[in-house]
């Protein structure tokens, strides 16, 4: 693929989950959103309708976050939260797995949670994108939590929240990669904060970005076309 700025913009999920996020913040989110055409904006559950409205007709979709930031809500309560999102207008979801449960070795409540929340997603037309909390995971859980994922019926698998300890590093989205195939989304989030940084989830695997410096990353792709670097 050309890593051009508008092929880069289209697999950003631009992202504003900080909880002291206003009204107007959540507009200039969308505004952006709009003048560069990024896959998503990616909010509070909170904001969902606010980001829909402004979404309504465009190309950028609504994604929110369930069971945020630590994944240990109910699975009823992840599921609610899933179905409101839609109601509300949410395409995507990114939720965070039952960390605990899977640390523990639980693997059936792991997938059994996430099978209803990704059946929940398909019912209402939109995609599930599985948050693993990297960080907190050796890499035998991460692959597990992959695997797990995919049986489920998720869409993507994605490294972090982007609250915890650390982000998404190369290691991680290349070993995600190897462990769902070619076949599944991952999402590399966290800390992604740079061309460069982008361009490695990139290679290492990674087919979407969650990032708040969207903006920034698409003007320094559209700066280094124009002087005929790498991505024109």
């Amino acid at each position: 693929m050309s890593y051009s700025a508008p092929n880069i913009a289209r697999l950003i999920d631009h992202t504003l989950l900080r909880p002291e996020a206003t009204h107007a913040d959540i507009l200039q989110l969308c505004r952006e959103a709009l003048e560069h055409h990024f896959a998503s904006v990616c909010v509070n559950a909170y904001w969902v309708p606010l980001a829909a409205s402004q979404l309504a007709g465009s190309d950028v979709k609504v994604c929110t976050v369930v069971g945020f930031p630590l994944g240990a809500t109910s699975t009823e309560a992840k599921v609610a939260e899933t179905e409101a999102a839609l109601r509300a207008g949410a395409k995507e979801i990114d939720m965070v797995l039952n960390i605990g449960a899977l640390r523990g070795d639980d693997d059936r409540a792991v997938e059994e949670e996430i099978a209803l929340v990704a059946a929940a997603c398909h019912r209402g037309g939109a995609i599930l994108k599985v948050i693993l909390e990297t960080s907190l995971l050796n890499d035998d859980q991460k692959i597990v939590a992959c695997k797990l994922s995919q049986m489920a019926g998720a869409d993507f698998v994605k490294t972090s929240t982007g609250f915890s300890s650390s982000g998404a590093t190369v290691h991680d989205v290349e070993l995600m990669r190897r462990a769902v195939g070619p076949e599944m989304g991952v999402k590399a989030s966290g800390g992604i904060r740079t061309l460069d940084d982008l361009l490695k989830m990139l290679v290492a695997g990674a087919t979407r970005i969650g990032a708040s410096a969207g903006v920034k990353i698409v003007e320094a792709a559209r700066a280094t076309s124009q002087t005929g670097g790498a991505g024109a």
